[in-house]
């Protein structure tokens, strides 16, 4: 189904706070939080962006890291701990570790783009989704074609981004593009990426996005001369961390349509 098919993208650019976004430093250890979120949808996003994974009982939660110790005062691996474990954990020393299933409910007008990090949270993040008649207010993608696949065919109908396998075929194959075939309507790429021998996203990329019925976000872009660049190539929506430079630069290009 072409992309602008899915209601997930019935606006015309996409904006997302990446993790919620910071807008001063001392925002910034505070990823993945209710309070992360819910700033930048006070300052007007319409879409987070966020990553998805279960404790050892199963439980979804919205955590980046395989491990505590970067962003909380915790210690060990998330999926050997328990929720009950976590109770007391707090992400930069002050927030909890949300369950995504609360996201959705406390922000019932926002949409979320997720990266499924682990394989047991592929069933919960489907059960969750259709428990709470999310299925248009999600985008799926994951770095392992594996997950993402087991995830759409538990539901087909929600929007989901390409694997890195078909990203990397459209960003390098050339003349082997017309054998690209993906269900992923919308292709996710990195701004960079570390030994590419080409950048990754560029006029002929957007184009072959475009001309297959896909849209095309790109992740993480936080400068600002390079926002503009990636807006006047074409590209459908851009992930930020600095969410007060991305909301200023599309209001610039008339292109902002959360509130102001």
């Amino acid at each position: 189904m072409p992309a602008r098919d899915f209601a997930f993208l019935d606006h015309g650019f996409v904006a997302m706070a990446h993790r919620g976004g910071w807008l001063t430093a001392a925002d910034e250890p505070r990823e993945n939080t209710a309070y992360a979120f819910r700033r930048a949808v006070e300052l007007g996003f319409l879409y987070l962006e966020t990553d998805v994974r279960t404790t050892a009982d199963g439980e979804l939660l919205a955590f980046h890291d395989d491990q505590l110790d970067r962003v909380t005062d915790g210690t060990g691996r998330v999926g050997t701990l328990t929720w009950a474990d976590l109770a007391g954990v707090r992400i930069g020393g002050l927030d909890p570790i949300p369950r995504f299933a609360d996201l959705l409910e406390e922000f019932p007008d926002t949409r979320f783009n997720i990266d499924l990090k682990d394989a047991g949270a592929v069933r919960p993040l489907a059960e969750a989704v259709r428990r709470l008649h999310a299925e248009n207010r999600v985008c799926v993608g994951s770095f392992s074609g594996a997950r993402l696949n087991a995830f759409r065919r538990l539901a087909p109908e929600v929007l989901t981004a390409t694997t890195p396998r078909a990203v990397a075929w459209a960003t390098h194959a050339f003349g082997l593009r017309r054998l690209f075939v993906d269900t992923g309507a919308a292709m996710q790429i990195p701004v960079r990426q570390a030994g590419a021998p080409l950048k990754l996203v560029r006029a002929d990329v957007v184009r072959l996005s475009h001309e297959t019925g896909r849209v095309i976000h790109v992740w993480t872009v936080n400068d600002e001369a390079e926002m503009h660049r990636l807006i006047d190539l074409g590209v459908d929506g851009l992930v930020s961390d600095d969410i007060t430079t991305l909301k200023r630069v599309l209001l610039a290009r008339g292109l902002w349509e959360g509130e102001r």
